[in-house]
């Protein structure tokens, strides 16, 4: 295993984002239909937070349908905003940052995924998922 290899190497670089004025109705489409767990929330090329699936899991019974499947109540999201919803301290890691670093991070951390910025610009995010296949990759 290299134990220089930056995170840029792993690390999603065609990141979807959305913006503090996106409603969380946007953000669960965005989850089911792209298959992600995590979007960095950002305002013009900074990100701002970052909002998981869980987030917005916490506030809704996204997940409780009728008995035909084919109608989901998400009136609450009406009383939030993604603003409020989203993790807004977040750390960082730049491109150049090893993988093993950016592990350690996440290890240590209670969150999943780690928003990649180069000079205050969103290049990139890493999971523990791009992680483990990174690993995996190894053997």
């Amino acid at each position: 295993m290299k134990q220089r290899t930056p995170v840029s190497t792993i690390m999603t670089k065609e990141v979807i984002t959305l913006n503090s004025t996106d409603s969380l109705d946007k953000a669960e489409h965005l989850f089911k239909t792209k298959k992600i767990r995590h979007i960095p929330v950002v305002s013009g090329s900074a990100i701002i937070g970052m909002l998981s699936y869980t987030d917005i899991l916490r506030i809704s019974f996204a997940d409780s349908v009728t008995a035909e499947e084919d109608y989901v109540d998400t009136s609450v999201y009406n009383l939030f905003s993604i603003e409020q919803v989203m993790a807004k301290n977040l750390l960082s890691v730049s491109s150049d940052t090893t993988i093993k670093e950016t592990a350690e991070i996440l290890s240590k951390k209670e969150f999943h995924a780690i928003p990649v910025v180069d000079e205050g610009v969103l290049v990139g995010i890493v999971t523990t998922t791009d992680l483990i296949q990174y690993l995996l990759q190894q053997y």
